[in-house]
């Protein structure tokens, strides 16, 4: 007879029973999920294969499936969400945009993108989360979690816009794999430092990390064309105000777009490399509201860059196509012109920017309510299912 106990797994709330079987347990990572909290991050522990005796295989029936690309809850629960655009420029183009930040509200503000580049500009979108293993909610405080990176694979464009993520190796694969096949790629604020490896430093992709000194800056310098380097202006009390770049406004990302602000700050940008086209300076506000007067002095002598260009030369022999822009929370995305800028990008990315009209139509599809940027102030308790637009 099959002797039986109750294990708990890794958390405080989470008791899962288990059987004794004389089978093999497969180990694919030992943290499930890095949690940060004030400043701090806390890891949930997977069991290594020596604390379990016998070879315990986990049954966990009814309440979770695991998958290689991650924990799924219910085999009619897929972990993402997904709009499907039919008439439009895009039509036939898929773009798989990764949320993921503790601070800015990308799970806020991917969907709601996802939603307007499908319903009018033909895209299908699949949009990506941190994911609690625990629980299955969206959690951007995870940092080792986001299902569904497989659909990489037949991605045309990839929206980023992670913070600090380290993600398991099995699901970073697919994120190199992209980067290295030249297909376009998006970085919003954050994806300047998208990824940290601090644990697991022998891992094949910590060069990913915004600290690299292998492939100096990680992913934000090499790919995007910068990583973190500093708030040029003060957080949470300096605004930034879109200003084009001189020579820059008949370039087609541009059209239609004249008048962005946003209540995030403007970023330091130290390196962009030579081949980098700017396309927007930050002019650093006096204030949090769009009235407010620039700063004096030094600050806005010269204005650093908020959004650029460039090709970069891929693993592949193939030139990939990058926008990054480091404007980019929640409430920043209620400015109509930075989400116009963002679909405009979008279109260049993926080689139709004669498709670019006049004046690209960013209507929000659902409702849209912003949250204001700061740690610990998502919204708990919501799955990928409820952002579902039908």
């Amino acid at each position: 007879m099959n002797k039986k106990l109750f294990w708990r797994y890794g958390f405080p709330s989470l008791w899962i029973r288990a059987g004794l079987r004389n089978t093999k347990f497969l180990r694919t990572s030992n943290v499930l999920c890095r949690s940060v909290k004030g400043g701090r991050a806390f890891d949930f522990a997977k069991p290594s294969r020596q604390s379990l005796p016998g070879g315990l295989l986990l049954l966990i029936v009814a309440i979770l499936k695991v998958s290689h690309s991650g924990v799924v809850y219910g085999a009619d629960e897929p972990l993402w969400v997904q709009y499907r655009g039919s008439e439009g420029a895009g039509a036939g183009k898929h773009i798989v945009l990764i949320a993921g930040d503790e601070e800015y509200r990308s799970e806020e503000y991917m969907p709601m993108l996802g939603q307007i580049l499908a319903k009018w500009h033909g895209f299908t979108c699949t949009v990506l989360f941190s994911i609690n293993p625990e629980s299955g909610e969206i959690d951007p405080n995870c940092q080792t979690n986001i299902p569904g990176l497989e659909h990489l694979r037949q991605a045309d464009l990839m929206i980023i816009g992670t913070r600090f993520r380290e993600l398991p190796d099995p699901q970073m694969q697919y994120v190199a794999e992209y980067v290295d096949s030249g297909k376009p790629i998006i970085g919003i604020r954050t994806a300047t430092h998208a990824f940290a490896y601090t644990p697991n430093r022998e891992s094949k992709f910590a060069h990913y990390d915004w600290r690299s000194k292998s492939w100096p800056g990680g992913f934000g310098r090499q790919v995007l064309g910068e990583t973190w380097v500093a708030h040029h202006g003060v957080h949470g009390r300096e605004s930034t105000r879109g200003v084009i770049a001189p020579g820059m406004e008949g370039h087609p990302i541009l059209r239609g777009v004249r008048d962005i602000w946003g209540p995030t700050d403007v970023y330091t940008i130290r390196d962009l490399p030579a081949d980098a086209v700017v396309l927007l300076l930050g002019q650093v506000v006096a204030g949090m509201t769009p009235t407010d007067p620039p700063v004096v002095g030094p600050k806005n002598d010269p204005m650093m860059p908020i959004a650029w260009i460039r090709f970069y030369p891929s693993a592949s022999g193939k030139i990939a196509r990058v926008f990054c822009t480091t404007m980019g929370s929640a409430e920043d995305f209620a400015c109509e012109d930075l989400r116009r800028l963002v679909v405009n990008a979008a279109l260049w990315c993926v080689g139709l920017e004669d498709k670019i009209p006049e004046r690209a139509k960013v209507d929000f599809v659902t409702p849209y309510h912003p949250t204001p940027f700061g740690f610990g102030k998502f919204r708990a308790g919501q799955r990928p299912r409820d952002l579902a637009w039908e």
